[in-house]
């Protein structure tokens, strides 16, 4: 994983901005704190920061290809899990990689397919793409927004980034916030709207869409939508279709030239993950490393509640002892958590889950002292409704997030003039009626049903997003990479 960073502008030459983009690169030098790269071409300023994970020598950005006539040149902050496929794809098309950096067949696919490369992707991704022949940008985010993008547009220049910290690096962007950016703090927030970057003028490309930028415009579009499907396999057919899926997304998340290892809660979810990964990694005759956290006075204290009805550590060491892991336990003080509430803080950008964010932060701090990528079980829930809001009827409320039903409480925190200037209400009802309105539902759908459909995509779009940020701004943050089967294209759409 990594950081880009890149300023276009077709009305100055790239020079001009070759001391603001490394600037820029560096706010954001946790993301890859291994290397680090900057190219000004034509009208294109592209930064690289690297977390080597694969390919270390041959997977450098900023990274240029020519074919026959044309010359392009990518940024690129993700993994792709069907490398091999893809080299495969461009091998039959007369296309050869020169490295087993999946940085390179990225690039290559654009060659191949242009703008439509991203159908054959599977994996977690943003990237840009200069493209020099044409003097364009082409960008991309993957299906569901695991890794990041925001941009925005100042004096006539085209600048976008992995996280905000780095185009508030550039003198022309000032952190503000407005009426649109209060109400998404004070009514929903540590969620977000997709597309919204909260502070003024900043936005973000939504997950599942492309960007193209030439001189004369900017064309966004959508590439991927979960739809509605029959379902006409029976239980048996269908409990061997989702185990294949699960296993084979973990399978193939497990590639790694450097130290891999995984979060262990004890939980359905994680044990999963760990237990697959021990048993490819037995093959190896390796030892698979886990990890878990604990709080000091938690096994004493622990209380359970609906979302966590029992401890992990009655769980985590059951777990590793049966999967034969070398196991890790993190334990964290309420002091180390008070400490790092602003570390947290400054590396989501935002206002996020506090202490949640902080014992996240610090766990995958400690982690990180161990391996370089880690898989966790993270969009289980929200793939598998294990919510209690899926099952829970009386947390079915319209116009309503069901995790975010205290508005009166939120504007508790507001002065009287903001309480009745802001139309935080009337704005979460708009988010909510444009949600579930955008759900995919069939025509025989009972009306329980349609509610489950609805609360899918509430998940999805928000719930899920909100937590895949999370994970991704802390764990980058200590210069670790996280990776998240579940959340795999092919079990998602199925599921």
């Amino acid at each position: 994983m990594c950081s880009i960073t890149a300023i276009i502008d077709f009305n100055r030459p790239a020079v001009n901005n070759s001391d603001v983009i490394s600037i820029m690169n560096n706010a954001a030098a946790h993301r890859g704190p291994d290397a680090g790269g900057v190219l000004c071409i034509m009208n294109a300023a592209l930064a690289h920061r690297r977390l080597s994970v694969i390919d270390i020598a041959g997977g450098i950005q900023p990274m240029t290809r020519t074919i026959g006539k044309k010359t392009a040149v990518i940024i690129y902050n993700g993994e792709l899990y069907n490398t091999a496929d893809i080299k495969q794809k461009l091998n039959d098309k007369g296309i050869i990689c020169t490295s087993s950096s999946d940085t390179e067949a990225l690039l290559l696919s654009y060659f191949a397919w242009g703008t439509k490369c991203v159908e054959h992707l599977n994996g977690i991704f943003a990237f840009a793409i200069y493209d020099l022949q044409e003097n364009k940008l082409f960008c991309a985010r993957d299906r569901f927004g695991v890794k990041p993008f925001f941009y925005t547009i100042n004096d006539g220049a085209f600048m976008m980034a992995s996280e905000i910290k780095s185009l508030l690096k550039h003198p022309g962007i000032k952190a503000e916030l407005g009426i649109q950016g209060l109400c998404e703090i004070f009514g929903l927030s540590p969620a977000r709207t997709n597309g919204i970057g909260v502070l003024k003028n900043i936005m973000e490309l939504k997950p599942a869409h492309t960007l193209v930028m030439t001189k004369d415009h900017i064309k966004i579009d959508k590439y991927f939508e979960i739809k509605a499907k029959e379902h006409n396999e029976n239980l048996e057919e269908t409990i061997k279709h989702v185990k294949y899926l699960i296993e084979d997304a973990i399978k193939r998340q497990l590639v790694s030239d450097v130290e891999l290892g995984c979060f262990l809660s004890g939980g359905l979810d994680s044990s999963i993950i760990s237990s697959i990964a021990a048993a490819n990694y037995r093959k190896q005759s390796r030892q698979l490393k886990t990890f878990s956290i604990e709080y000091e006075g938690n096994r004493k204290n622990f209380k359970p509640n609906k979302f966590q009805p029992e401890a992990d550590f009655m769980w985590t060491q059951k777990v590793s002892d049966y999967i034969g892991s070398k196991h890790y336990i993190i334990t964290l003080s309420d002091y180390e958590l008070i400490d790092s509430l602003k570390d947290a803080l400054a590396a989501r950008d935002l206002p996020g889950m506090v202490d949640i964010d902080s014992s996240l932060l610090l766990f995958c701090k400690k982690v990180k002292e161990h391996v370089t990528v880690a898989l966790s079980g993270e969009c289980a829930d929200e793939i598998f409704g294990g919510y209690p809001w899926f099952h829970d009827k009386k947390m079915w409320i319209p116009d309503v997030f069901p995790w975010s039903n205290n508005l009166h409480f939120r504007k508790s925190f507001l002065n009287d003039d903001l309480k009745y200037k802001l139309p935080i209400t009337e704005y979460v009802r708009d988010r909510y009626q444009q949600t579930v309105k955008s759900a995919q539902l069939l025509i025989n759908d009972s009306n329980d049903e349609k509610i489950r459909r609805q609360m899918f995509k509430l998940n999805t779009d928000w719930f899920m997003v909100n937590l895949l940020e999370r994970k991704d701004r802390m764990s980058m943050a200590s210069g670790l990479e996280v990776r998240v089967p579940y959340c795999d294209d092919n079990l998602v759409e199925y599921v």
